[in-house]
């Protein structure tokens, strides 16, 4: 791991309410013990749209150059980002393999930005299985979601 960068530890959720419906998305901030918890919402939106947003949002946050470990409950997110699907998708001009258009590219060209400036390695945890930082996501994205409905 590279020592020039800061090592900064996010965990990521969304929820949505009927899927299209309102939606919502928290993130937990972790640099050494300081800590920041970030949530918003939407009106009219989906899960997918919202657990992109919850990644968006955090390492839109950091000021420079970090070391990320991104941790999600959402396999969309992790194999979008690791198997290469996002990079795919975004080469043949947002089409898929099978021909059918890839669903959120304005979310997907921003995260390839943001995994550009940042160091990114992206974790799958088992949502609703009792890690702490995911549960805590969750709720965050909850809140704001039922704030804005």
């Amino acid at each position: 791991m590279p020592n020039d960068k800061p090592l900064v530890q996010i965990w990521t959720d969304g929820a949505c309410s009927g899927n299209p419906g309102p939606g919502g998305w928290g993130a937990i901030l972790r640099f050494g013990r300081h800590e920041k918890e970030l949530s918003g919402a939407s009106a009219d939106t989906t899960n997918n749209r919202m657990e992109l947003t919850a990644c968006i949002e955090a390492l839109a946050t950091l000021k420079k150059p970090c070391h990320v470990t991104l941790t999600t409950d959402s396999q969309y997110v992790a194999n979008g980002i690791n198997k290469g699907w996002a990079k795919s998708w975004k080469s043949r001009g947002w089409v898929k393999a099978d021909k059918t258009p890839a669903l959120n590219p304005d979310l997907w060209e921003r995260l390839l930005q943001l995994t550009e400036t940042h160091e990114v390695e992206i974790l799958w945890v088992r949502g609703h299985a009792g890690h702490p930082e995911n549960e805590r996501c969750d709720s965050l994205a909850v809140r704001a979601m039922r704030h804005e409905a």
